[in-house]
């Protein structure tokens, strides 16, 4: 009689990716400059359809200016740019930390439905609706 062993599979975890988005991001933010990021082309489609800003219509710039130390200009451009940022840098080193241990990554749906991230989608969300009524 066989007994089977189950094999591990290499798949990223979501949080695994969430923290990878954040990495690549982050490297992509630090090769932009900081100088010329205001004069880039507009790439969110809901401004380009529209000509209002969504909830994230900013985030790039503001993570440019963050990952260049610029904190002020950072949280002009989006104030929930930096904090997001750092967010997923930690989420990466957490994931990291864990798979080098062997150990279950952090289960990202725990991390959503945590009630401080609750409060501050709803604050990101508050925030995308004001900004939106005050720019029509």
């Amino acid at each position: 009689m066989s007994v089977s062993v189950p094999t591990r599979t290499h798949r990223l975890a979501p949080s695994e990716v969430a923290g990878a988005i954040g990495v690549v991001g982050f490297g992509v933010a630090l090769a932009l400059s900081p100088h010329h990021i205001d004069d880039g082309p507009i790439l969110c489609p809901f401004r380009l359809a529209t000509g209002l800003p969504c909830p994230g219509c900013g985030l790039t710039r503001s993570w440019v200016y963050g990952a260049h130390g610029d904190w002020a200009q950072s949280f002009a451009a989006h104030p929930f740019g930096l904090p997001l940022l750092v967010g997923l840098l930690l989420l990466a080193a957490v994931a990291i930390a864990q798979r080098v241990r062997h150990r279950e990554p952090p289960k990202l749906e725990r991390l959503i439905w945590n009630p401080v991230a609750k409060l501050v989608l709803a604050g990101w969300l508050i925030f995308g609706v004001v900004r939106l009524v005050l720019a029509i």
